[in-house]
């Protein structure tokens, strides 16, 4: 919190008192505490006869329109029964509090539209300014304190909570001056978090081509090429052959099809969920299931060390891994294939690298069905495509891919790095603000 003071240069109040709210700590002496029932009202009002048809959503911790090929699926007969939003009401979402604590859950509507009723809905009383108050609850939010608003085992909150909440109330001009000093400081550090994260883009997408050149054209700019036969790989080395993967495999199987109870002991489960980061991973919350289940599913196949782990079911299809090691065994679900490669024609990284390849990615997306969700058959992988160097020739392109790969993800790392201390900083400016922990004005 001092660090922020110090960095841009601002004062504290003269006088200090104690706030009696743990959270809040000390607060200026000539601020008011009053309960949320006095600042706030609970907006409910329903879209009776369809008088507005703008749909919002809290995402990310803004209110944004949501977008008219996002109105499918679990959707209602009628957007009636959604409430009205106005410019300046403040959202927040208040279930599933035990099992998200990372979602931001309050947000500031711009736009005048609609949203679920399963939303609380607040509008900020004559007197005080919505746009401090959506800064001192998101203060709320970003500290975790909203999680302790419940009781029990409790999972929802309702507005009563924030009836009974103390609110800080600085007079208003300071609350217009806090706004105003917050709008300004946060749009320049989300600013420069937008053009880190362009950056990140740029390098992911220098890391992909540079792949997708070493996989389908090899390390040499001048060696003769010849056509692939196939559209979406292009040219090769005429001295590359094109061979199907099924002739590069021991064999391809999905995971279980089966539905096993979950144990609290025995062995994992896994899924496309262990694909994380481009390595497969156990969990600490690993399905488990039983030993005589396990057996079961294992009859057909056990996970090996050099493995390649490919999504072919849902919202990641085509994410991939080579298992690097096997500590224990374990089974996969259905979301995954399992490729078992023929090491003595191609090198398990080689072909995970070409799995990784633009040219791949967009034959498995050509090839998917979309039912509930994309898919693909395991025949469409089987009868894939592979540019196929000389083994020695393989050796070279993967080691090749782990130099630039490594010296990529050191420096999106970095800017990683930099985007959460702009964040931090962010959360702590805030906070400190409108907590009167540093003076504005």
């Amino acid at each position: 919190m001092e660090s922020a003071v110090t960095e841009i240069g601002i004062q504290k109040y003269e006088v200090y008192k104690s706030s009696e709210v743990e959270w809040l700590g000390e607060i200026p002496g000539h601020w008011l505490l009053l309960p949320g029932s006095r600042i706030t009202n609970e907006r409910c009002e329903k879209n009776k006869g369809m008088v507005e048809k703008t749909v919002l959503s809290l995402s990310y911790g803004k209110v944004v329109i949501k977008p008219e090929e996002k109105l499918v699926g679990l959707v209602p007969e009628s957007f009636e029964t959604y409430q009205l939003v106005y410019p300046g009401d403040i959202i927040i979402r208040p279930t599933d509090l035990q099992n998200d604590k990372t979602s931001l859950r309050v947000g500031l509507a711009k736009d005048k539209g609609i949203i679920t009723s399963a939303y609380i809905n607040m509008k900020v009383n004559a007197g005080y300014l919505g746009r401090y108050y959506h800064y001192f609850l998101y203060a709320l939010d970003i500290t975790k304190m909203i999680y302790s608003l419940g009781s029990g085992l409790r999972q929802n909150l309702s507005y009563e909570d924030f009836k009974r909440l103390k609110f800080l109330a600085p007079p208003l001009e300071e609350q217009t001056a806090i706004a105003n000093f917050l709008d300004r400081k946060t749009a320049q550090i989300d600013q420069a978090i937008a053009q880190k994260e362009r950056l990140i883009e740029l390098l992911q997408e220098r890391r992909q081509i540079l792949i997708q050149r070493a996989v389908t054209r090899g390390l040499n700019p001048d060696v003769p090429m010849k056509d692939s036969g196939v559209e979406w790989i292009g040219e090769i080395p005429a001295h590359w052959r094109s061979v199907k993967m099924k002739y590069l495999t021991e064999f391809i199987y999905d995971g279980t099809h089966g539905s096993y109870p979950r144990s609290d002991e025995g062995f994992r489960l896994l899924s496309v969920r262990n694909i994380v980061d481009n390595k497969f991973v156990f969990r600490e919350d690993d399905s488990l299931v039983a030993a005589r289940h396990f057996k079961e599913i294992s009859s057909k196949f056990l996970v090996r060390e050099d493995d390649i782990q490919l999504a072919i079911v849902g919202a990641t299809l085509g994410k991939a891994a080579v298992v690097e090691s096997v500590d224990e065994p374990f089974v996969t679900q259905r979301s995954i294939a399992t490729i078992r490669v023929e090491k003595k024609s191609v090198l398990p990284v080689f072909l995970l690298n070409y799995i990784r390849s633009e040219s791949f990615q967009k034959y498995l997306w050509l090839n998917a069905g979309f039912s509930a969700q994309p898919g693909v058959y395991l025949g469409t992988i089987q009868d894939s495509t592979v540019p196929m160097p000389p083994i020695q020739e393989q050796f070279e392109i993967t080691t090749y891919i782990g130099i630039i790969s490594d010296s990529i993800n050191a420096a999106i790392s970095c800017k990683k790095r930099e985007i959460g201390k702009l964040r931090e900083y962010k959360s702590t400016l805030i906070n400190a603000a409108v907590t009167g922990k540093i003076k504005v004005c």
